[in-house]
């Protein structure tokens, strides 16, 4: 071979092996920035284990050797959806709940919050087998059993009664390994739930919880509280005689009845702005779960139990959403009609309290007990109210995926850029321009792992055998 040959062939060589190496390119998509509510077409994304390595134009193709790649040509990629307030539950069929983890994948879901349940070991193992890749499903951020008082109505819960019982409990959640903590208050004195807040909070943890019909937002607020589960709590924010009301129902003075109607009565759009502007200054935010208020709301009215996704969910699932529609079966019109003004009215605060800086973080409230709030698709549904209550769809996007790991202050997953962890969805329609096309999924993309339209597909059918095989023994 003459010199020149030689010389070329070296060249060759040692241009070849000058790539870099990556599982998968992602070519020729628009990339949606959803914080900022923009996009850039035509990128290349380089994916390598979990993590993105690079981001640009088709010149980067001279860069990297891939050993696959995924033609985007014409869809939109964006993180991964989070839902940030399921339940995993129900003690006796955990192998249903089992099944909604490869369910929330195929919904485009790569992350969720689970706000506790009654098989917490089990979601805090599926949690770890997810991280480990020894299972396939959403990355699991848990609560673990949650913070209640003595003798409390929901089984799993920590029950505490005394400052010393707090902090033991506080301790096995320590040991647990949990990821943030869960308060609510059916049971819990209304001084020891304060107390339980700034002691969570002060060991490092995000404080969720609901909100003690003896205290005010302000109080749960400064004591540390990060987020107010559920956006009817907010409604106790628009009135100015929000604290009387408070001490009135600690002193029993007052009902729930009638501290209701006295804050429809007193509420005022200035003192409800002022009130959120202030808590957002403090850090709360709110976790508005009002797809399953709609879903009560509206139960006389929407044929839910037609739905296909049905064919997804166990049978012990499915029949856990009896209680309520049992509960409401002998109502008159006159009180179904007011649950749904009720509805009406507390879901319109979310334009307000976007404005007013508070962070709407997006949640379902989807699992078990919780009629018709199907995991997987509830979290479509509850972005499109978001929009259909006032937010655009890009506030409904950021409420997911942005403000969702913000809570836990995470920044690997809230956009597709260098360095950020590859979890990620493909769509074929534009979800900034209209909401509903988060479910036009081509592609989930989880841990660096694709999962194609057809892979899907299989997953879902997957499930349906498993539901159908185990509803016929019933």
């Amino acid at each position: 071979m003459k010199i020149g040959n030689l010389l070329l062939a070296g060249l060759i060589i040692s241009g070849c092996q000058s790539k870099t190496n990556v599982d998968f390119v992602i070519k020729n998509a628009t990339i949606l920035n959803i914080e900022a509510g923009s996009q850039i077409e035509n990128r290349f994304v380089f994916i390598a284990a979990d993590s993105i390595v690079e981001v640009g134009d088709e010149s980067l193709m001279e860069k990297y050797s891939a050993l696959e790649d995924v033609d985007a040509a014409g869809r939109f990629l964006m993180p991964g959806l989070w839902d940030n307030h399921v339940h995993f539950g129900g003690a006796e069929y955990i192998d249903e709940n089992e099944q909604l983890l490869p369910l929330y994948l195929a919904f485009g879901v790569t992350t969720v919050r689970d706000a506790a349940g009654d098989i917490s070991l089990e979601v805090l193992k599926w949690r770890d087998e997810i991280n480990n890749g020894q299972r396939i499903g959403p990355k699991i951020l848990t609560s673990g059993p949650k913070l209640e008082g003595i003798e409390s109505i929901w089984p799993g819960d920590l029950e505490v009664g005394t400052e010393e019982e707090l902090d033991a409990a506080l301790d096995s959640l320590d040991k647990l390994n949990i990821d943030f903590v869960k308060i609510t208050d059916n049971t819990l004195k209304p001084a020891l739930f304060l107390k339980a807040v700034e002691k969570a909070t002060a060991r490092g943890y995000s404080v969720s919880g609901h909100i003690p019909a003896a205290l005010t937002l302000d109080q749960v607020s400064k004591a540390g509280q990060k987020t107010v589960e559920h956006l009817s709590y907010m409604m106790r924010a628009t009135t100015p005689l929000e604290a009387e009301i408070s001490n009135g129902r600690a002193s029993g003075k007052l009902s729930g009845s009638e501290a209701a109607a006295l804050q429809a009565d007193t509420y005022s759009d200035s003192v409800a702005f002022a009130n959120f502007q202030q808590l957002a200054k403090q850090g709360t935010g709110v976790v508005p779960t009002i797809l399953i208020s709609y879903n009560i709301a509206y139960l006389d009215e929407n044929d839910f139990a037609s739905d296909t996704i049905l064919n997804y969910l166990g049978p012990k699932l499915k029949e856990s959403y009896q209680w309520r529609i049992e509960r409401m079966a002998g109502e008159s019109p006159e009180v179904t009609q007011s649950r749904k003004e009720n509805f009406k009215k507390v879901s319109s605060l979310l334009p307000m309290i976007q404005k007013s800086g508070m962070k709407i973080i997006a949640g379902t409230d989807a699992g078990y007990l919780n009629t018709y709030d199907f995991p997987g698709l509830a979290i479509h549904l509850e972005l499109q109210k978001f929009v259909e209550f006032g937010l655009t769809p890009q506030e409904a996007l950021v409420a997911s995926v942005i403000n969702g790991p913000g809570y836990f202050g995470i920044t690997d997953f809230e956009t597709v850029e260098a360095g950020k962890k590859a979890n990620l969805i493909l769509l074929n329609k534009n979800p900034l321009e209209d909401i509903s096309a988060t479910l036009s999924i081509q592609d989930v993309i989880k841990d660096g792992k694709v999962y194609t339209r057809e892979k899907l597909d299989s997953i879902l059918n997957q499930i349906k055998i498993w539901v159908s095989e185990k509803e016929s023994k019933k």
